[in-house]
């Protein structure tokens, strides 16, 4: 049989457990007390030692119950288990852990908590710290990726996104942003689905992996998507939690468990570094400007006559509204959303520049403790 250890907790009595444990099918290798004490009357006999830890067990099952463990609780023990790769079980609810393929090359996995914190300025910010010095390609994966891996070896220009959007393809994919702002060779993945602990049900992106290895270089940065975590067993990890995401609640513990650096934008976190993401511009701008971005509306440091901030390229039937109001000679846009075929668009018509708008990461040891995940990674 499976060995398991088990949870439990001083609200039910021992010989209850006891006799749970004989009839449930899994050899338990020991128990773990994990609170309650109701029930408990000196004898703490389960059939099996209390323990403190997983340790040859093979899966994790929940034999408590709330109050001694609430959902929030219980969370956090199906974090610390999938973080040691063993499943965790109860009365009605399983949690496996993640599936990680190998990859040969060395490797940095970059995962957020969620939509719009940062995850791919981030990525992109990391690939051209490493590119410094390395040879860098970037393999990012998206719900608007391609149906086969896309290699972009040259950044993308503004006609060469509008064209791509004319043609009916999403022309401001993840891949698409980072090839066009980090300046490394970049991967286009795509994937459909994200459990709870970051999962995906369906992708391609071993197969981008694949093509990534297949050149050789001497790091290769893994950008995920949402909560989702890129199916790869990489090397070290980068988590970025946005503005007001809880690093704690459902199984964004697990994120934390098995990431090297935690990178907070806009927000103070225990044990994460804070940091600000700062709009730049990649070309010089000229003329009124409009600002558009998926989030970020910290405009006072640019050089420019800004006539217009939105933050809105993510809600269309808003954005097409908002644009009819809109007359600048610059728009300045990151690359998110409807970036290219309603606001490049709507530039072009007026024949305005379009300028794309890079995000620096901007905190005190951000970039040293970025850097220092590469000497461990990268062979001499």
């Amino acid at each position: 049989m499976t060995r398991a250890v088990a949870l439990v907790d001083g609200e039910h009595y021992p010989p209850v457990v006891r006799d749970a444990l004989r009839e449930l099918p899994y050899e338990f290798v020991g128990a773990i007390l994990v609170g309650g004490t109701e029930k408990l009357r000196g004898d703490l006999d389960y059939g099996v030692p209390l323990v403190d830890s997983f340790e040859g067990a093979d899966v994790v099952v929940d034999l408590s119950d709330d109050p001694a463990l609430a959902p929030p609780e219980r969370f956090r023990w199906a974090a610390h288990a999938l973080a040691a790769g063993l499943p965790y079980v109860g009365a009605d609810f399983r949690f496996d852990p993640p599936r990680f393929e190998p990859f040969e090359l060395p490797s940095i996995g970059v995962i957020g908590t969620g939509k719009r914190v940062g995850k791919t300025a981030v990525t992109a910010h990391l690939a051209r710290l490493l590119a410094r010095e390395r040879s860098v390609v970037a393999v990012a994966m998206g719900r608007g990726g391609p149906p086969e891996p896309e290699v972009v070896t040259a950044p993308p220009t503004v006609e060469e996104l509008i064209r791509r959007s004319r043609d009916g393809r999403h022309a401001a994919s993840d891949h698409l942003e980072i090839a066009a702002l980090a300046g490394v060779p970049t991967i286009g993945c795509r994937r459909a689905g994200g459990g709870l602990a970051g999962s995906v049900f369906v992708s391609n992106v071993a197969a981008g992996a694949r093509l990534a290895a297949a050149r050789r270089p001497d790091v290769v940065v893994f950008d995920g998507s949402g909560a989702s975590i890129p199916p790869v067993d990489v090397d070290r990890r980068v988590l970025v939690v946005g503005r007001g995401h809880d690093p704690a609640a459902f199984l964004n513990t697990y994120r934390r468990l098995v990431s090297d650096v935690v990178v907070a934008i806009g927000a103070d976190v225990d044990g994460a570094l804070r940091a600000e993401l700062r709009l730049v511009p990649t070309e010089t701008l000229t003329g009124r400007v409009a600002v558009f971005t998926a989030g970020a509306t910290d405009v006072a440091h640019l050089d420019a006559e800004i006539v217009h901030v939105s933050a809105g390229l993510a809600n269309r039937p808003a954005l097409e509204a908002e644009l009819a109001r809109v007359d600048a000679d610059t728009y300045l846009v990151e690359l998110k959303a409807a970036a290219i075929d309603l606001v490049a668009e709507h530039a072009l018509r007026r024949d305005a520049q379009v300028v794309l708008a890079a995000n620096d990461v901007v905190g005190d040891g951000v970039d040293d403790a970025l850097l220092a995940l590469a000497p461990a990674v990268v062979a001499a």
